[in-house]
């Protein structure tokens, strides 16, 4: 069909819809956080590279070394079981640490349609949706999928950083991804660089 990356995203979203998936009945759930070994060995080969198992409801269940690296001092592992959704619309840090926040709280917000259940996203919007407001629930209208864009961080000590995210999913029983970011030019791969020195932790997964 020559779909381009959004065009696929916006049709499995459709499948989703009309597949009865959605369907209201459905109790409200939380997703599971476990994460299988060898996804976990994965993300353990990865590093000491920028990456992480999350899901569509932004969960940050596992992440190496190098993602702690990017993440530290920006709040958004502060939290006893992180989210990258929850974070996005409730933490003030989240605007000055995502250069572009409008386009990634649009990209995170639609990402909640396409998973991991129709259960799992009634639980988290009835969750999320009376402490983040109108930025929040504004967006879960929006169904065309915004374009991906190279993702600018702005680092409290390596300063703004350009990232290209490149994301593998799992299989469906586990409703999971793995997310791996490439620095998209050079100043970037110096400060990561810079920023791990000499350390070479190891993975941590999230419980």
């Amino acid at each position: 069909m020559s779909l381009d990356a959004a065009e696929r995203e916006h049709l499995r979203y459709l499948a989703k819809i009309t597949s009865g998936a959605c369907a209201a009945h459905q109790q409200p759930v939380p997703p599971p956080r476990d994460v299988r070994p060898a996804v976990l060995e994965t993300l353990r080969l990865l590093e000491p590279g920028v990456a992480l198992v999350t899901n569509r409801l932004g969960d940050v269940l596992a992440h190496t070394t190098g993602f702690e690296l990017l993440a530290r001092g920006a709040g958004l592992l502060e939290t006893e079981q992180p989210n990258l959704t929850r974070y996005l619309f409730t933490n003030p840090r989240a605007r000055s640490f995502f250069a572009d926040w409008d386009q990634i709280a649009d990209e995170q917000a639609f990402h909640l349609w396409l998973g991991p259940s129709a259960e799992n996203f009634e639980w988290f919007k009835a969750e999320l949706a009376p402490i983040a407001g109108p930025e929040f629930t504004r967006r879960l209208g929006h169904h065309i999928p915004p374009p991906r864009v190279p993702l600018r961080l702005n680092h409290p000590i390596a300063g703004e950083l350009h990232w290209q995210r490149e994301t593998l999913e799992l299989p469906s029983t586990d409703a999971q991804q793995i997310v791996v970011f490439l620095p998209a030019d050079e100043p970037t791969s110096r400060a990561i660089e810079q920023l791990r020195g000499q350390t070479y932790g190891t993975l941590r997964a999230v419980t």
